[in-house]
């Protein structure tokens, strides 16, 4: 996804096209490139009136030097610069962030958290990522990894993840974890309406679950409560590490509408402590796929207005 912004983030123009992974690191570098161009020219912006470009890109990185460390789902991005690659042939100065982290500015400059200081977000999608805002400020931490949310471990000698871990909460309230868990059952004998659809589909996926966790079937019940209760377990968590106003879930699994929100506030509330009345709100976000190219380009803005973080053509 990519958008061209004005300075108050007002959205001119985005487009949208597969990342086709397999062609390798500089062949993407290309085509974002090209993209860039044409989405400035197609809207008639000079491009000296671009004064920033941000970008975000799946972890871990070098947020520092502006290189992708390592991408187990896109191949050939290892130690790559992908920073100046972008900013030497676009001419434009560049910034680099993690996606999730950029979803999270995203949402707190211009979303569900444009009025508060302190906020949390969990992207729900194929996997788990995560932002942590502590006072206006995004948290990295001390080798620009920090935050990394979905990789939580919330169960002893759990679920491999592909990580490398065991017991993530990425495996256990993931769509794709959602989805294989439910398939697991299935393959054990479990009796759901759910069996149907995995014959005539070949697999199920996160929205058949919920939808038939909706209509009332116990198996697809049982799997959106395991869901929920993990996502509730690492809400209570970082409350008590970060203490948040307000966690805010985001990512292709939040379309599953009231069921999700309701159940993860509800085994929230089961599972805190009775120390204290806690305040914290859990909601979802409010700008869709479009928080990812949004905390991008204000952080990018962000980093042009302050002087820092910005990486220069030609250095």
């Amino acid at each position: 996804m990519l958008g061209l912004l004005d300075q108050d983030g007002s959205i001119i123009a985005n487009i949208s096209e597969p990342t086709q992974t397999q062609l390798g690191p500089i062949s993407l570098v290309e085509r974002m490139v090209k993209n860039c161009r044409d989405l400035i020219r197609q809207n008639n912006i000079p491009e000296d009136q671009v004064k920033a470009l941000g970008i975000g890109s799946p972890g871990p990185l070098s947020i520092s030097k502006g290189k992708v460390i390592n991408l187990c789902n896109l191949p050939g991005f290892v130690d790559f610069p992908l920073r100046s690659e972008m900013s030497q042939r676009l001419q434009i100065p560049a910034l680099l962030e993690n996606d999730a982290n950029a979803a999270c500015w995203g949402e707190f400059w211009l979303g569900a958290g444009r009025n508060i200081n302190n906020m949390v977000l969990y992207t729900l999608g194929t996997g788990i990522g995560g932002g942590i805002i502590i006072n206006g400020e995004l948290v990295h931490g001390h080798d620009d990894n920090g935050a990394e949310l979905g990789h939580m471990i919330i169960q002893t000698d759990g679920r491999y993840c592909a990580c490398g871990q065991h017991g993530c909460v990425e495996t256990y309230a993931s769509a794709n974890a959602t989805a294989a868990r439910a398939e697991e059952a299935l393959d054990q004998g479990t009796s759901s309406s759910l069996l149907a659809v995995r014959k005539r589909k070949g697999s199920l996926t996160s929205k058949d679950v919920f939808e038939h966790a909706a209509a009332g079937d116990n198996l697809a019940n049982e799997i959106v409560d395991g869901t929920c209760r993990s996502l509730a377990q690492v809400c209570v968590n970082m409350l008590h590490a970060t203490e948040p106003e307000m966690i805010v879930l985001t990512g292709g699994m939040i379309k599953a509408g009231d069921i999700l929100l309701d159940r993860v506030r509800s085994f929230f509330r089961h599972m805190i402590w009775n120390l204290k009345a806690e305040t914290m709100e859990i909601c979802y976000a409010t700008l869709g796929d479009n928080s990812g190219f949004i905390g991008a380009a204000g952080l990018a803005l962000d980093g042009f207005r302050k002087g820092h973080r910005l990486y220069s053509p030609g250095v």
